[in-house]
């Protein structure tokens, strides 16, 4: 395929529920977003194209970039470069930016745009084009307790989570936070799926925490020390019965290679866009699989657009727990295209998601939508 084009657009979508973000636990002056930023991308061969999204947030909170960064990399270096040349695979595509260090989050939204716009060509649903086919996927959802939030508050967020049909819940986990709110919960739950998500707050010297989580029946702790540290976690690892999984750690296939043989961990957390897009995302999912460690899918805030992009990735058959999932009909005033339905499935009422029979990723932004919320856009040549 010869890209002819590219269009840019950088959105600033309201917010039914502010996203909070605390620099410390249960901080009195913490990072509040009402709106959610995120970089949309269209490639164009010809008259045919695919979209993709960019979607780490308004800030350098989940990874070093940001939405409004992205644009302009996208804008004066990525997309020029890719601009006139033909691409027979994804592959071929990251080997033409490779040049330019790091920006995973930009180089997913083009790889996402790629895989949409090959799966539109070929007329099968994206999951089909990455080798998968629609299946039940019971959803998953994180919960946190901002400091604005009691005690009660938090149990109550988790009882209704599982009321809705979640079949996990992640709880955000760290010190000052740690076991008496894990026995807590457990009391509160006693058979529910939860997991403990530190996101990197402890080192070797909480090994005293870390060998107490064994009490509480957790499906897993994910990512308890920094995201360099994988030897420590494959310390962390060997003392545990509880499954370690490693999120923030997982930010390229190769770095999953490491992982992988030092036996850090029984689960790898899978974002396509911190890790790069669909095509790093499915060596990862692969090179799992191949030495039976399940994957789980990780997903940041974003539109229609990066949800079902993941969820497709989703559907491949060693993503063995229930993904994340960001439910854009109740998060956003006004998503860009028509979110995902999803269904109570089984006799258990669990929560799964409705695939599509669309090409692609079934949808199409809506003009007047990216028209009204549009901050910046670009179309190149």
């Amino acid at each position: 395929m010869k890209i002819t084009a590219i269009d840019l657009y950088l959105l600033s979508l309201p917010l039914r529920t502010p996203i909070r973000f605390e620099t410390v636990p249960f901080s009195t002056d913490p990072c509040e977003w009402s709106r959610l930023e995120t970089v949309l991308v269209r490639l164009w061969s010809g008259g045919a194209y695919g979209w993709g999204e960019a979607c780490p947030g308004n800030g350098p909170f989940w990874s070093a970039e940001w939405a409004g960064a992205i644009f302009y990399c996208l804008r004066d270096w990525l997309a020029p470069r890719l601009i006139g040349r033909e691409y027979a695979t994804p592959e071929e595509l990251h080997e033409r930016v490779a040049v330019f260090r790091g920006w995973r989050a930009a180089k997913a939204a083009l790889d996402i745009a790629f895989w949409d716009l090959k799966s539109r060509l070929n007329n099968r649903p994206l999951y089909a084009e990455l080798g998968s086919a629609p299946r039940e996927l019971p959803l998953g959802k994180s919960i946190d307790r901002p400091g604005h939030l009691t005690t009660d508050e938090f149990i109550k967020d988790l009882a209704n989570a599982f009321e809705s049909g979640y079949s996990r819940v992640t709880v955000k986990v760290r010190p000052g936070w740690d076991l008496q709110m894990l026995n807590f919960v457990r009391h509160e739950f006693p058979t529910q799926d939860i997991h403990g998500d530190f996101e990197g707050a402890l080192t070797l010297n909480h090994m005293e925490i870390l060998y107490r989580l064994d009490d509480f029946n957790l499906c897993m702790v994910e990512q308890p020390l920094p995201a360099d540290d994988l030897v420590g976690h494959a310390m962390v690892q060997e003392a545990l019965r509880t499954p370690v999984c490693l999120d923030e750690s997982i930010t390229t296939p190769a770095q999953a290679d490491m992982a992988l043989e030092l036996h850090s961990a029984k689960y790898l957390n899978v974002n396509p866009i911190r890790v790069g897009g669909l095509t790093p995302a499915k060596a990862i999912h692969d090179a799992a699989h191949q030495h039976c460690v399940p994957c789980y899918l990780g997903l940041y805030p974003g539109t229609t657009i990066s949800v079902r992009a993941a969820l497709a990735l989703a559907s491949l058959s060693n993503f063995c727990y229930p993904p994340d999932y960001w439910d854009t009909a109740e998060a956003f005033v006004e998503d860009v295209a028509e979110p995902l339905q999803t269904v109570r499935g089984d006799q258990n009422g669990r929560l799964t998601v409705s695939f599509w029979s669309d090409a692609g990723l079934g949808v199409d932004p809506a003009a007047e939508v990216l028209g009204k919320y549009c901050l910046s856009e670009c179309h190149l040549p």
